[in-house]
C-alpha cells in the first residue's frame, strides 16, 4: 500500500487499492480487499455483506490512476469526471480479493479515458468506462 500512497493522494478510509500488481501502457492490474470492519462502507444490502457499488467503481478509477502515475504517462492530479457506463454483474463480499484489470483507452495531458473489469475468483463482478480530467493543484 505504501507504493500506492506515493502514486495517488487518496488515504484510508478512502483508499481503495491495496496493491498495484502490474502496469503497462495498455493494461493496469491491481487488487483490493475491503475490510468488513470499515463502517463507512456499509452497503445498501448489508444482509448480503456486499461492498457498495460506488466503492468498487472508485477502486477501479484509483487503480487506473495509480498505474498512470507509476508509468509517468501523465503528470499532475486527475479527478474522476464522468462515468460513461457501469454494469454490476455480481456482488463483492467483504474480505474477498477484488482484482481490477484496467485498459487505457486514451491518455492526454488533460484527460484520461479508461475501462475496467473487477473480478472475484476470476468471475466478473463489475465493468465500467470512465474519464478523469486534470485539475490544478
Amino acid at each position: 500500500m505504501k507504493e500506492v500512497e506515493l502514486l495517488i493522494p487518496h488515504r484510508k478510509p478512502f483508499l481503495f487499492i491495496d496493491q498495484l500488481v502490474t502496469a503497462s501502457r495498455e493494461e493496469i492490474i491491481g487488487t483490493m480487499v475491503f475490510s468488513d470492519s470499515d463502517q463507512l462502507l456499509t452497503g445498501s444490502f448489508p444482509e448480503f455483506n456486499f461492498v457498495p457499488g460506488m466503492a468498487l467503481m472508485e477502486a477501479l478509477a484509483q487503480c487506473g490512476g495509480a498505474g498512470i502515475r507509476k508509468l509517468q504517462l501523465a503528470s499532475g492530479y486527475f479527478a474522476l469526471a464522468n462515468i460513461e457506463s457501469t454494469v454490476f454483474l455480481k456482488g463483492v463480499e467483504y474480505q474477498q480479493i477484488f482484482k481490477m484489470v484496467i485498459t487505457n483507452i486514451k491518455i492526454s495531458s488533460k484527460f484520461i479515458k479508461q475501462s475496467g473489469i473487477g473480478f472475484v475468483n476470476d468471475i466478473e463482478c463489475v465493468k465500467a468506462v470512465w474519464t478523469c480530467i486534470k485539475f490544478d493543484e
